[in-house]
């Protein structure tokens, strides 16, 4: 196998598609560093329809996913048109491979936010509006730590689609730091978090984006899109259909239903 950015983004494609778990590459094959891996991730976009990206994905942002990851920093991952849902949405459960969902804040950009340097309030400047979402990530990898983090960078970090309640423009007038996200998994007791897990403020998470050699390799962040902020709870792996909500009082609930 190849370990040229086009090589690795049609293995990837083909065996999610095929719904095989995907076993670490041959030595002499498989992105080597963030650099390669944001390359191959790329060329995966163009595979999905993903250029330019409806938005993207933090991952690792809260420091027990970093934990249960096994990270030492924040990963992302862009999010193709395709995969974005609005709340409500029905799918099915046979479509995706060992499921999760997770309890996320989401940002829909105002402004554009180009590569570089960026601080939490230029991030804020940038945001439209806040809404309550919930990212469906697929357990892809058998073996997450020999698999690598280049690897998992060229495979969008888990990601597979999204789900978005409706934004709410007054955010301003909202503590994100404070705000508390409640799941609730086919109707068992909620499971909680708040805006502080995201790296202390959830605009410190999109800075961290806006600043990151894959935002820049996607040329920015531009109005328009939708960026998941992390997940402020652990993910709720699913082993059957169910009903998913995930809300953020005051903003707007969001709601999901596997069948």
């Amino acid at each position: 196998m190849s370990t040229e950015p086009a090589a690795i983004a049609d293995f990837l494609l083909a065996e999610r598609r095929a719904h095989r778990r995907l076993v670490p590459f041959p030595a002499a094959a498989g992105p080597k560093s963030e650099a390669e891996g944001i390359a191959a991730q790329l060329a995966l976009a163009e595979r999905l329809g993903g250029l330019p990206p409806a938005g993207f994905k933090i991952g690792a942002t809260a420091k027990h996913m970093r934990d249960y990851l096994g990270l030492t920093g924040p990963i992302a991952g862009f999010m193709p048109q395709s995969g974005l849902h609005a709340s409500g949405v029905r799918l099915r459960f046979a479509d995706f491979q060992s499921p999760a969902v997770e309890c996320e804040l989401a940002v829909r950009l105002a402004g554009d936010l180009a590569p570089g340097p960026c601080t939490s309030a230029r991030a804020a400047a940038a945001v439209g509006t806040v809404s309550a979402g919930i990212e469906i990530v697929e357990n892809r990898y058998p073996d997450l730590r020999e698999f690598g983090v280049p690897a998992l960078i060229a495979d969008q970090m888990y990601h597979a689609a999204a789900v978005l309640g409706t934004g709410n423009p007054g955010w301003q007038n909202l503590d994100l730091k404070a705000i508390t996200g409640r799941m609730v998994v086919a109707g068992l007791p909620a499971v909680e978090g708040n805006g502080e897990a995201l790296m202390g403020d959830p605009f410190a998470a999109l800075a961290w984006l806006a600043s990151s050699p894959l935002a820049a390799a996607f040329g920015g962040l531009k109005a328009g899109q939708v960026v998941m902020l992390g997940s402020v709870t652990p993910p709720a792996w699913l082993s059957e259909p169910a009903s998913i909500e995930v809300a953020f009082p005051p903003l707007a609930p969001v709601l999901l239903t596997f069948e």
